[in-house]
């Protein structure tokens, strides 16, 4: 059930709500980070629809072509930039965020110029732009198309992973995930 019957939230139910609504960004850019599919589809209503340049369609799918997409990546860091939040009413809001993406892979034969302890760069900046839906009392993107500024694959020079402490996980060992469990969130 949506709440677009009333008018747009003033005051601190503005904050409230757009705090929700970074919180599921937030959720999106971790899940796709660390790998945590279930976290990706937190940050959606299970009908929502997704345009990302190279993918279109429902969650489920969604998930399953960045597992594809990132398989073989030794890491990936979603950087969230400025958002903003225009509410249309109580239920609904479209919601602009700018965002850098880059993920680090082993370079392939392909890659003629890495030399050894090089590394390929993926990155892609650009916004999402989203209908974010207030349903049941989440906020969460009813529909998402990425709108990409600017996008390059580069060798990273010295970028292949080293010391393993220090290098973020793309599963459930992250250091986040650790630190969770440690206190007790996981």
């Amino acid at each position: 059930m949506t709440d677009a019957a009333t008018p747009a939230p003033v005051g601190v139910d503005a904050l409230i709500a757009r705090q929700e609504i970074a919180d599921a960004m937030h959720r999106y850019a971790r899940g796709v980070d660390r790998g945590d599919w279930d976290l990706v589809r937190s940050a959606y209503h299970p009908d929502a629809f997704d345009d990302h340049v190279e993918f279109r369609g429902g969650v489920d799918a969604l998930v399953a072509w960045l597992d594809e997409r990132f398989a073989g990546a030794d890491n990936s860091s979603h950087f969230l930039g400025s958002s903003l939040v225009e509410f249309a009413d109580a239920g609904t809001a479209l919601v602009e965020t700018y965002f850098i993406s880059s993920r680090l892979r082993a370079p392939g034969a392909h890659d003629a110029r890495a030399e050894q302890g090089d590394a390929v760069c993926r990155q892609s900046w650009g916004r999402y732009v989203d209908r974010f839906e207030r349903r049941d009392g989440a906020w969460k993107v009813a529909d998402r198309r990425v709108v990409l500024e600017s996008r390059f694959t580069a060798i990273a020079i010295g970028g292949l992973r080293g010391d393993e402490d220090y290098w973020g996980r793309r599963d459930g060992d992250d250091a986040v995930f650790a630190l969770g469990r440690a206190l007790g969130i996981r």
